[in-house]
């Protein structure tokens, strides 16, 4: 393993941690930063209680509606009838959802991307849940995989949460999560990567948003 300044830090500051992160993939520190978020939440919408096949079906069904275009702008999701959207294999929730990303789109609460990487973590999660359908662990997983923001910990994901318990051998709420994992600042990210790994399970960039 590639030891970097987050893997230095948890090992100085838990012991447990020391024992654990020599044997994983160090947390990455190059991300696509330019991603914008507004087609990130249209395809997040799309891929939500989906598997992966059926997800990637779907959504390109969904962008096959505008053939003249790489990806719909907001405009065109709004003036696409829902009978369309639902044709594409959408259910009627994520219709509604995908407009109302669009209607955050041309609001501006959903920035373009170069404004959206200068607003702090809770900001963006503030205003990117603010679109219906969105909740905070989608956009705790855009900040962490595509932001690449160093010192965001997904309390509510299970495979953190259950890593954590398994680290630590005792239970952990999200709230006792949040409380405990705050001596792993300023890298909180790297913290749930590894607990990721603890568990041995996939993490979300496979599926990040």
């Amino acid at each position: 393993m590639s030891v970097g300044e987050a893997e230095k830090h948890l090992s100085a500051v838990c012991r447990r941690f020391a024992r654990v992160v020599p044997g994983h993939e160090a947390f990455p520190t190059k991300f696509e930063k330019s991603k914008d978020p507004y087609r990130a939440l249209v395809r997040s919408v799309v891929y939500q209680q989906l598997s992966g096949k059926a997800a990637a079906t779907i959504h390109g069904r969904v962008l096959a509606l505008f053939p003249d275009k790489d990806h719909p702008d907001p405009e065109d999701l709004l003036r696409t009838k829902d009978e369309a959207l639902r044709g594409a294999g959408l259910s009627r929730q994520k219709t509604a959802a995908l407009k109302d990303v669009a209607q955050k789109r041309i609001e501006g609460i959903i920035p373009q991307a170069r404004a959206l990487v200068r607003l702090p973590d809770e900001e963006i999660i503030e205003r990117l849940t603010a679109a219906r359908g969105v909740g905070r662990w989608t956009v705790e997983m855009y900040l962490i995989f595509t932001l690449g923001r160093p010192d965001v910990l997904p309390i509510d994901d299970l495979g953190v949460r259950k890593g954590a318990e398994k680290l630590y051998k005792r239970a952990f709420t999200p709230k006792e999560l949040g409380a405990y994992g705050e001596r792993w600042a300023p890298w909180r990210s790297a913290a749930a990567w590894h607990l990721w790994r603890v568990m041995d399970t996939q993490t979300p960039e496979k599926s990040k948003i």
